[in-house]
């Protein structure tokens, strides 16, 4: 039993639930406070078609009170709806639920910003629609937040996980696993941390399409290692894993930019969030090392197609990805 035969089974997953990833993006609450009792609110809804909202709307406490009327606008696919409101002593201890929720299957990520720069960040989904606003968010909330947002971020980014498997599929060993693994690891936990904290910046275009096309590349190497030929790639995947680990970690920052940082809490929730996100590789990683003892002591036999099969995958892949990418680099409509 090849482990080419074992992770078939997880890359179909991941295709899968890749094709469902691209299509769901996330909703997105902002609260800014602007003064004692006083809030900015900023409501971010995906686009269910061609100037169709998702029917997702955020109920804020029952003493909130308007002072503007909303704006909105439709850009890229997505509504927008800005608008101040008001509550006498704050948010804090008030409820925030977003109606419509439960009928989707898309989440909705709310960030609440302090006058002290103290932020929560909340992920509701529909099974969890609604939360109650903390007056001030301890470290342990903080982390437990980020280590959270940070696990979600990887296991979601179809991307990130079909690069780590087609690592996967041209390691030879144990030992060579563990080396390209943590040279990934570090990686993109360096070039996070230094994107994160604004020494470095990326712009997310042409980002995304060079991760895209860092897939792709291993397509043809996959391919190489299956005819028992070899190449810098094949013999050092250690090498090519730090290289385009610099790449995947101005994703992630991406990611956390979205988020933000708590003023306060800094050092904690960028820790946090990248413990989460490893955290998230390695149960990834396990699971495949798991598959491939179980189908071993199954002694399951796969035709050769489908031992080819998710070297293929990953190459026509990562060319879809980078051609749709470039294509929408350069301004093409979608």
């Amino acid at each position: 039993m090849t482990k080419r035969a074992v992770l078939l089974s997880v890359l179909s997953a991941a295709l899968t639930r890749g094709v469902s990833a691209h299509e769901v993006r996330s909703a997105y609450l902002e609260l800014r406070q602007t003064g004692a009792e006083t809030y900015d609110v900023l409501f971010k809804v995906p686009g269910g078609g061609e100037n169709v909202r998702l029917g997702l709307y955020a109920d804020l406490p029952a003493d909130c009170v308007k002072l503007t009327p909303p704006r909105s606008s439709f850009v890229n696919n997505a509504f927008t709806e800005r608008y101040t409101v008001k509550r006498a002593g704050g948010m804090g201890g008030g409820t925030i639920q977003i109606i419509g929720l439960p009928a989707t299957t898309t989440d909705v990520l709310v960030r609440l910003q302090g006058l002290d720069g103290r932020s929560q960040v909340v992920r509701l989904t529909p099974d969890s629609p609604s939360f109650v606003v903390e007056a001030a968010p301890s470290r342990w909330r903080v982390a437990a937040t980020y280590l959270r947002l940070g696990r979600d971020h990887i296991l979601l980014g179809v991307d990130h996980l079909l690069f780590v498997l087609g690592l996967l599929l041209i390691v030879p060993n144990r030992w060579m696993l563990l080396k390209t693994i943590t040279s990934f690891t570090l990686a993109h936990s360096l070039t996070l941390a230094v994107a994160t904290l604004g020494y470095a910046s990326a712009p997310l275009p042409p980002l995304n399409a060079a991760i895209a096309l860092s897939i792709l590349f291993l397509g043809p190497e996959i391919a190489r290692h299956q005819r028992g030929e070899t190449s810098l790639t094949i013999r050092h995947p250690w090498v090519v894993a730090f290289a385009f680990g610099l790449l995947h970690g101005f994703g992630f920052a991406s990611g956390l930019s979205t988020i933000g940082l708590p003023n306060g809490e800094i050092p904690v929730a960028l820790l946090c969030f990248n413990v989460g996100v490893e955290a998230g590789q390695l149960g990834f990683v396990a699971l495949v090392l798991l598959l491939e003892r179980s189908f071993r002591a199954l002694e399951i036999r796969w035709p050769r197609i489908a031992l080819l099969a998710p070297g293929y995958a990953v190459g026509s892949l990562g060319a879809y990805w980078t051609i749709q990418r470039t294509w929408m680099l350069f301004g093409a409509p979608r």
